[in-house]
């Protein structure tokens, strides 16, 4: 285990072939999101090197990049350290999220067939066995499986690729809350599901907008609760 606090079993193995340092970097970026790397911890070169297996250049190569994406914090005479995100951060990009999904779920009422509904069901129904379970991981999962869903459904691909810019920040603030929103994200998906399919392209949008607005305010009062 890593002295920074690395859960045992939480390092992914590196996948060949491919550039090393590209492997490295997303092995890193992937520890970031999922939390097993916390904001503000230190990253040791020495400790990632040992662990992923590979030399201290390729993680410090992806240390600068995880730094230029906004990932890592690079301080001078002290090390990199996980970003730690400001509430003004978090309410920007989430914000931004709402938009974005807003105007998906409306397009997915447009354009959604049967087999697109019931596969949203089959996630739904897999986020609420996860919430039962009280297994956090799989929540975050199934709820990003659902949102890309219903953003495949809008059948619009600029709108997919921009969404897919903000995913992984939306999985790093959401995976902290996503105990405490607990079953009634699945409510609301619920809700999101039945506008799609009656194809209420209004009521789409406005579920849509309650949701992600709940989920913006949760992780404001996360430190509350």
């Amino acid at each position: 285990m890593l002295s920074a606090g690395l859960p045992q079993g939480a390092v992914p193995k590196l996948e060949r072939p491919g550039p090393l340092r590209e492997r490295v970097y997303d092995a890193l970026l992937e520890l970031i999101t999922t939390r097993a790397l916390k904001p503000g911890q230190h990253l040791v070169e020495s400790e990632l090197a040992q662990h992923l297996g590979v030399s201290r250049q390729p993680v410090r190569e992806a240390l600068q990049r995880l730094n230029t994406d906004g990932w890592v914090d690079l301080r001078p005479a002290q090390g990199a350290f996980v970003h730690e995100p400001t509430e003004e951060e978090a309410d920007q990009l989430l914000t931004v999220r709402t938009l974005l999904e807003a105007e998906a779920a409306r397009l997915a009422a447009a354009n959604a067939d049967k087999a697109g509904i019931t596969a949203l069901e089959e996630l739904c129904v897999r986020g609420e066995a996860a919430v039962a379970e009280d297994d956090v991981e799989a929540v975050v999962e199934a709820n990003a499986a659902f949102h890309a869903k219903v953003m495949d459904l809008a059948r619009n691909a600029v709108l997919s690729e921009l969404a897919a810019q903000v995913d992984r920040r939306v999985r790093w603030y959401y995976t902290p809350i996503a105990r405490q929103r607990g079953l009634q994200s699945w409510i609301e998906h619920r809700e999101l599901i039945a506008a799609i399919a009656a194809r209420d392209e209004q009521e789409a949008t406005r579920v849509m907008r309650t949701h992600t607005e709940h989920t913006r305010q949760s992780y404001h009062e996360r430190d509350r609760s």
